[in-house]
């Protein structure tokens, strides 16, 4: 990923959230972590994260409606939900409401560590892509703007 990627859990369990923080940062990651989601939004605004795992069923607030204010705060940061509750309406809504991904619990960290790869994966594919669309874009604009005042140059007397 050339930069290390910053990962902010949100799990109300301290369990989950020490053994998630112990094996990404053996795999080389920056990560914190939360037990609220009142915490995370504060977390979120003072400080960029590329990938959050957000367990859904918070204390505070139902990690669906969280995804919803996260995206707000931070939408290019990929969001994974997480859950010991898997149901079809939950996944669907979870898609629905900003969700890049869906792990159940109990994890199978393979699982999980390949799904944070492939987010992580394909927020780079995004960056670059909106690199490329503002470099054409400024590279068109410097065009026009040079034949917009060669035009002008040309009319005066």
């Amino acid at each position: 990923m050339g930069e290390t990627a910053r990962i902010l859990i949100i799990d109300d369990d301290e369990n989950i959230r020490k053994v998630l923080t112990t094996i990404l940062e053996d795999e080389g990651y920056i990560v914190e972590s939360v037990d609220t989601a009142k915490k995370a939004i504060e977390r979120t605004r003072k400080k960029f994260y590329n990938l959050a795992l957000i367990d859904i069923r918070l204390p505070d607030m139902e990690g669906i409606e969280l995804l919803t204010k996260m995206k707000d705060a931070t939408p290019k940061m990929r969001k994974i939900i997480i859950t010991g509750y898997p149901t079809l309406q939950n996944a669907i809504e979870a898609v629905n409401r900003g969700a890049n991904s869906y792990v159940v619990k109990p994890f199978d960290m393979v699982n999980v560590l390949q799904t944070i790869k492939e987010e992580l994966r394909k927020q780079q594919e995004e960056k670059k892509y909106s690199q490329e669309k503002v470099a054409e874009f400024i590279e068109t604009r410097v065009r026009e703007l040079e034949e917009e005042k060669e035009i002008s140059y040309k009319r005066k007397p």
